[in-house]
């Protein structure tokens, strides 16, 4: 009896060992399948989410529902300046498919460092705070203020010095509108300055001769010219960007991912130099009211990214 004891005592300790045995395994086993996270390199990590969505070929994506950058049309197609850019360049990746995620703008990068999506797209512009929290790949498009005229440019108005340099000048701006108070603070006079409730009021301004100049965002602007299809109004093409407070009002915007995702940020910068060098980013974020001005010239994420 007590021999038989002994053989069921030995037999439920090797079950117990063999047990232990495949639970350390597979939590191994599991550890490993996983992004590396913080136990390992950065570059480790962003080739496993490079691997991961080569493989699946679809990638997760968060945007903000924000004309002209990320946005679903009529028929509920994720399009957009910043949804195309990305579309390209994952196709030239390999990668398909495109699985949004819709969230509000300050969920953005929370949202990515919590893993809910794999890269955010949404006319974020660069700034050395984010970078702080998340990668910013090249920028693929830059958005300043720009200048609107009768055809000819009558005044020869190229910049918002121009203006206020010229007494006769008067420009129209939508209420609440930023370019407000660059002008004011570069010295344009209240009665130089015709507040005007929307876009559509400001084009008539301009038609009605009531101001000699409209002044908005460059897409705003091109969006409105191309609304209005009227040939005796122009874009000052050769506008100067305006200088306040010593520092440039233009800001860029790009792509972002998860600090420890390098592997998919080169990869998809050097899609988007690509783009760049050939011409076909002009060509996808033309639809979007984006022109040549608003092109990132040789501007680099690393510049943008420098405390100032």
């Amino acid at each position: 009896m007590k021999k038989f004891f002994h053989m069921l005592i030995t037999l439920m300790m090797v079950g117990v060992l063999v047990g232990c045995g495949t639970q350390t395994s597979g939590s191994q086993a599991g550890t490993g399948d996983q992004p590396s996270g913080d136990s390992s390199s950065g570059e480790q990590s962003a080739e496993t989410t490079l691997a991961k969505i080569k493989s699946a070929g679809k990638v997760t994506v968060g945007f903000a529902n924000e004309k002209p950058y990320a946005y679903k049309d009529e028929n509920g197609k994720l399009t957009g300046e910043a949804v195309e850019i990305a579309r390209t360049i994952l196709n030239k990746m390999g990668v398909k498919e495109m699985e949004p995620v819709l969230v509000e703008f300050g969920a953005l990068i929370p949202g990515l460092k919590a893993k809910r999506f794999d890269m955010i797209t949404a006319g974020m512009y660069i700034t050395p705070d984010r970078c702080k929290s998340v990668a910013f790949a090249e920028p693929e498009y830059s958005i300043g203020e720009a200048l609107a005229v009768k055809k000819g440019n009558p005044l020869n108005l190229k910049s918002y010095e121009d203006i206020v340099n010229n007494k006769e000048a008067k420009v129209a701006v939508m209420a609440g509108a930023a370019e407000e108070g660059y002008l004011k603070k570069m010295g344009a006079a209240e009665d130089q300055i015709v507040i005007v409730p929307d876009q559509p009021a400001a084009i008539k301004a301009l038609q009605s001769d009531r101001v000699h100049a409209i002044t908005m965002t460059g897409p705003s602007l091109q969006a409105v010219l191309d609304s209005a299809n009227d040939d005796t109004l122009e874009r000052v093409m050769d506008f100067d960007q305006p200088v306040i407070d010593g520092k440039g009002v233009r800001g860029y915007g790009a792509t972002a991912f998860r600090q420890e995702d390098t592997a998919l940020r080169e990869a998809f910068n050097a899609e988007l130099k690509k783009l760049k060098e050939s011409g076909e980013l002009l060509n996808i974020i033309k639809p979007f009211g984006f022109t040549e001005q608003e092109l990132p010239g040789d501007m680099t994420a690393e510049k943008l990214c420098k405390p100032e």
